[in-house]
């Protein structure tokens, strides 16, 4: 086994340092070196093999993990350029959208109380949209402009947004 464990999570897989990645090559390389590092394919290797080929796929599947989920995949890259976007210390928002997020919130609170869910749908689809615009900028942030205190910033709004929809999905399994 002639991997590198300083490589990080992009290289490992042969991927450019890039928000905006092909999910497809991303699949077919972490296949292939599971094929070659699998605990299975050394059963009957040395203990010190099996350990290296334990700790190697485990590594494998976290960075594959976090690569294909987008949020994880941008909070990685700026962990990368020195951004801790999740840092307990920095949770400033900015006043509208902390305006826009209680109007969410009041809005989901109305469907849920009225059991309305021509009302939920309605948020949900607002939500959405304004999460697809979010995705849409922290890509360029990340990938072209390379603003990543910014898409920190950003990366905050799609954490909040992606914790509001699940609570969308709740509200719908209670009013179902």
């Amino acid at each position: 086994m002639s991997l590198d464990f300083s490589r990080n999570h992009f290289d490992l897989f042969g991927l450019p340092m890039t928000f905006a990645i092909d999910a497809e090559k991303l699949d077919q390389a972490y296949r292939g070196i599971q094929a070659e590092i699998h605990p299975d394919k050394f059963a009957h290797a040395g203990e010190a093999e099996q350990r290296l080929s334990m700790q190697w796929s485990t590594r494998v599947n976290e960075a594959y993990q976090t690569l294909r989920k987008p949020f994880e995949r941008a909070r990685y890259l700026l962990e990368l350029n020195g951004v801790d976007a999740m840092d307990a210390k920095n949770t400033s928002m900015p006043a509208d959208f902390l305006m826009q997020q209680m109007e969410w919130r009041e809005a989901l609170m109305d469907a849920r109380a009225g059991r309305d869910m021509t009302a939920l749908q309605a948020v949900e689809n607002e939500l959405k949209t304004h999460a697809g615009n979010l995705q849409t900028r922290l890509a360029s942030l990340l990938d072209e402009q390379r603003d990543y205190v910014e898409a920190g910033n950003v990366l905050r709004k799609v954490r909040f947004m992606d914790k509001l929809l699940a609570e969308i999905d709740s509200a719908y399994e209670e009013i179902e």
